[in-house]
This record gives structure tokens, sequence and C-alpha cells, in this order.
């Protein structure tokens, strides 16, 4: 098997203002299991970065470990990237950011990679207001490691054991506003005509940008009960020479008009009941935010959409007045201007 893309393109592709298709902006083929919604994702990456006419080579895409932090692989294959530990993609961003702004960076984290082991990491890179679009795709479970819950799966949800969680969900978009992220927004991974606005809107922020994309994983968000999933098949699976499968399933869409609700069935049964938008919320109102989405999820309820965004926010090279010039493009003079500026700067501080 090959996880490279076939050249061949039908010659009357659309192009955008630079003259590039969508090829130009896509990368390997992806590994991931067939109908994931990560790979939707992906794809609204692609075609929202394409219509917006950016050149590849000015974007940096930085991950984590999981699913999600896979998924850079499988888009912009001409663009800077950079996949870390786990957890410390916001650091990565960070330095990246610092060392050249003129950059445009795309973060993609996962719920475990961003509300666990990255949570301490996340928080700085909000309220820093580090300029990037921060993406979490989110699907509530460690897709890697055999379908454990993660941080954001909700209380009393069922996992793969058969358990049912018992801690309350960390709920990434509220985090995100209390501690002072100037973009954040909710999506569903099947509904594009929302998804890719968004990713407009985040990109064109200048501040940290957040969106949480509901992500339903096909292999351990499908029903035990059916001889098709996963759990039934590893148990009748022969003794030798056999290697686990995965069964292949239809991707999870959702297309509703805004100010109006849709129940969504995963693949294991469940149902989420996605409220787009709410002409109760005002976007550019913190308390707003957090009150709508509290009262939906009294109700069993996600509001999705833009749900807040700061017109007036300064990202972090404004709030530290950093130089314009990026600092990768600073010489020996520039970083060591002599003992007279440092005995300046000394006598300005007593």
């Amino acid at each position: 098997m090959t996880y490279l893309r076939p050249e061949f393109r039908h010659p009357d592709l659309p192009v955008n203002d630079l003259g590039y298709t969508k090829k130009n902006y896509e990368g390997a083929i992806s590994t991931l299991c067939a109908g994931c919604g990560h790979d939707s994702i992906s794809a609204s990456i692609v075609q929202a970065i394409f219509e917006m006419s950016i050149e590849p080579h000015n974007i940096a895409k930085l991950s984590g470990i999981g699913c999600s932090s896979k998924t850079p692989t499988y888009f912009l294959g001409n663009s800077h990237g950079f996949n870390s530990v786990h957890g410390r993609m916001p650091s990565v961003a960070t330095g990246a950011n610092m060392a050249n702004r003129e950059m445009i960076y795309i973060g993609v984290s996962g719920d475990g990679d961003s509300a666990s082991i990255g949570m301490g990491q996340f928080v700085h890179a909000v309220r820093r207001n580090l300029n990037m679009m921060y993406v979490v795709m989110n699907n509530g479970c460690y897709g890697l490691t055999k379908g454990q819950d993660s941080a954001t799966a909700d209380a009393g949800s069922m996992s793969k054991k058969g358990e049912p969680n018992p801690f309350e969900a960390i709920d990434l978009a509220s985090v995100a506003l209390q501690l002072g992220a100037t973009f954040v927004a909710r999506s569903f991974s099947g509904d594009k005509q929302q998804l890719i606005p968004l990713i407009k809107a985040a990109i064109s922020h200048r501040g940290f940008a957040f969106i949480d994309v509901i992500s339903p994983c096909v292999t351990f968000n499908n029903n035990p009960g059916s001889t098709k999933g996963y759990e039934y098949v590893r148990e009748h699976l022969a003794a030798t020479g056999t290697v686990d499968f995965v069964p292949m399933r239809e991707e999870i869409t959702a297309c509703y008009p805004d100010q109006t609700s849709e129940e969504v069935t995963l693949h294991d049964g469940s149902v989420v009941h996605l409220c787009k938008m709410d002409n109760q919320l005002d976007v550019h109102s913190r308390n707003s935010a957090l009150n709508r989405m509290a009262a939906y999820k009294a109700e069993g309820k996600i509001l999705t959409g833009l749900l807040y965004m700061d017109a007036d926010s300064q990202e972090l090279h404004e709030n530290i007045d950093t130089c314009k010039k990026p600092l990768r493009q600073l010489d020996e003079k520039d970083l060591c201007p002599g003992a007279g500026v440092l005995n300046s700067i000394n006598e300005s501080l007593r």
C-alpha cells in the first residue's frame, strides 16, 4: 500500500486566486480508520485554505501525539510541519511563533493531548493569546491506546469495557473562554458547511483562535452488540496468524440551518443533540457565551458555531512589544548591540 496520492488530476479542476488547485493543499493518503471524523476535519482545513488563496509555504502546522496529531500528514503537504511529543505542541508553536511572526500557525491536537497531559501547555498558550488557530479533534477517547475515556468524555458515558465514566468532563471551550481566549468556536466534523467558515475566521483572527470539533471515533464509538463491532470480531478471531479487524464505517455528516438543532446518532447508537447558534448569544460577551453553553448543557444539548470573538484582540507580540522584524532575521549586531546599550538598559532599571 502506498500513502502517496496519485499525481494525476483532472485538467479542468477549479483554481484559486493563486492559480492553485486543491491538489496543492493536500497531503498523504490518510491511514486513519475509514469514516473517521478527523479526516472530515482535515478536508475542511484543505478547503478553507484553498478558498483563502494562502501560499502553502506561509503556513506552519504543528501537532502532538494521538490520532488527531497524525492528521497534519494528510493535509498541506507543501507547508512546514512539526510533530512534537505528547501534549507539548503549544510550546513548540510558541517558540516558532516568537522566531517568525510572519507565518500562519495551525495547531492540531486531541482531547487527550490537550485536556490531559498537555493541559498545562494549553492554558498558557491561551492566556498569552498566541497568534494561531488551535483545533481540537474531540472524540472523548484515546483512539491509539484502545479507547479509554479521555478527560472530555461525558460523565456516565460507557467505555469499551462497559463501565460508565465516573468523572465530570472537561469542557475545553469553556476553559478557553475563562482563560481569555479571544476566539472560541465549536463545531461537528461532519458539518463542513459550518466548519469551513469557522476555520477561515479563525485563521484571519489576530490572537488565539480555538475550535473544539466533535469528531466521532468509528472504532471505539461503535456498537459492542453488533457482529461488525470491534469487540465482537476480536472475540471471534481465529487463533493463529490473524490481526485485529476494524470495520469500514460511513462518515457521519450533519447539515442543518442556523437557529435550529439536530440529533446525530453516533456509531455506538448514542445520540448527541447539536444546536447551531442561538439568538440570545452575544458573541462579543464571554459571560453570554459561558451562560448559553451552560444552559444548553443542562438540557443535554451542545451549542455549536462561533461562541465568542474579541474584535480588538492584541496577540502575544503586541502584548510584549517585540520588534517588528522576525527574530529569525536578526543578525549579530541586532542581538548584541554592545556594552553601551546594555549599560543604558541597566541604568533605566535602577
